[in-house]
């Protein structure tokens, strides 16, 4: 046979990095603060509304666009914390998980041939999805901080470049895996400004909108007003439930965009998980303290890893948001990142995670001298990292 088996489509992707590394630190005993789950379970009254939804007989397809009860819980939501009005019924759709939602986005609104601008390091299904829809991605590389910037950057003249007659969408990724950025009222009112100039949509991706730090704030987009008629909002309660695994994410948007949407997601999964779209429901109507102690709780762990990272002799930079941190490897004497933490894993026993994989060709060289590492663990495993990382991690000249 001559005939490839893969589609042309899939064939330039191989394993995920999440899975390399993983199994990596698995065969080595390895610390792993490489793929971004956390190690502990989520509130019990969440679990405890699965549990009940199941026995009550919750347990046959939800509705495509979602259980209306989550949907009108998503619409409380954004009203309680963002001053958002939302109607449940005309401008929610619930999927199976955010990187379900940014599929169904692209392919509800991008055609072949169409462009799609979005901030690298990126979250590396935003790549593939792009591909799949016959696409052409435009890169903008975000910058570490330096003597004139406080925290992660990008060039507004890049963005400009970037920006073009075929130019369809714009992703926005914030907080930001992995810089941990969290962009500005002022940054998104100028992007806004551009995106409406060449009527570009936008992908807000928000999945960290819980896990920021003070004095930085989360700002959503579809809230600022160059942008809410443009802006297709994606978050789902993986990252602020710590039930990744349950995979329940939405998207909200504007009646017309999100009608687009929702023909794509009613043939990419139909439906999601009835008694978790119950419980994620009640997940969402918590009450404000659960929210102010999940940023506590993440803010405690940041500090904890930040300490263990620099006296470990790397330079880590700070995140305003989401559970990573990117370091500094340029001192380590290491070719690139993925050697770095190839030996990380295998030698010091800690797995982190090579960034380069979450750049586009032209901009690879940026992500080579860093690595990252997630906090979303808890303090015995944290420590541990940190531990080996003293002991068996030593600047190589």
């Amino acid at each position: 046979m001559s005939r490839s088996v893969s589609s042309q489509r899939v064939s330039r992707f191989g394993t995920t990095v999440f899975s390399e590394f993983s199994a990596l630190a698995q065969k080595h005993g390895a610390v792993n603060l490489g793929q971004g789950f956390p190690d502990f379970d989520g509130p019990d009254a969440v679990k405890e509304a699965a549990q009940r939804a199941i026995r009550d007989g919750v347990n046959q397809y939800a509705i495509t666009t979602g259980a209306r009860d989550l949907r009108v819980a998503i619409a409380e939501h954004a009203a309680r914390f963002y001053g958002q009005a939302v109607d449940p019924d005309t401008m929610v759709t619930v999927t199976s998980g955010a990187t379900e939602a940014i599929l169904d986005v692209l392919l509800g609104l991008v055609d072949p041939g169409d462009e799609v601008v979005a901030f690298e390091p990126y979250y590396d299904s935003y790549d593939a999805n792009i591909s799949f829809v016959g696409a052409t991605p435009r890169w903008v590389p975000l910058r570490p901080p330096d003597a004139a910037h406080a925290q992660w950057w990008f060039d507004w003249d890049e963005l400009r470049a970037a920006i073009g007659p075929r130019t369809r969408l714009l992703i926005l990724n914030t907080p930001h895996n992995p810089t941990g950025k969290v962009f500005t009222r002022e940054e998104l009112e100028r992007i806004g400004a551009l995106c409406a100039e060449h009527d570009v949509k936008v992908l807000s991706d928000e999945v960290y909108e819980h896990i920021t730090f003070a004095p930085a704030r989360h700002v959503r987009p579809a809230t600022v007003p160059s942008l809410a008629d443009r802006t297709v909002t994606v978050s789902s309660g993986g990252k602020s439930f710590s039930l990744t695994g349950w995979k329940v994410g939405w998207i909200i948007a504007p009646p017309a965009l999100r009608d687009a949407i929702q023909r794509a997601h009613q043939f990419v999964t139909f439906a999601t998980a009835s008694p978790l779209q119950a419980a994620m429901a009640a997940a969402l109507r918590l009450p404000d303290a659960y929210f102010t102690e999940l940023a506590a709780a993440y803010l405690a762990r940041r500090e904890r890893l930040m300490a263990g990272l620099r006296e470990a002799g790397l330079k880590a930079y700070l995140p305003d948001g989401s559970y990573f941190i990117l370091a500094d490897i340029t001192g380590f004497g290491f070719a690139d990142d993925v050697t770095f933490c190839r030996h990380l894993v295998s030698e010091v026993g800690v797995a982190a995670i090579p960034p380069s994989v979450f750049y586009g060709p032209e901009h690879r060289h940026l992500g080579q001298g860093l690595a990252r590492f997630a906090f979303c663990k808890t303090d015995a495993v944290l420590d541990e990292a940190s531990r080996r990382l003293r002991a068996k991690l030593a600047p190589r000249r």
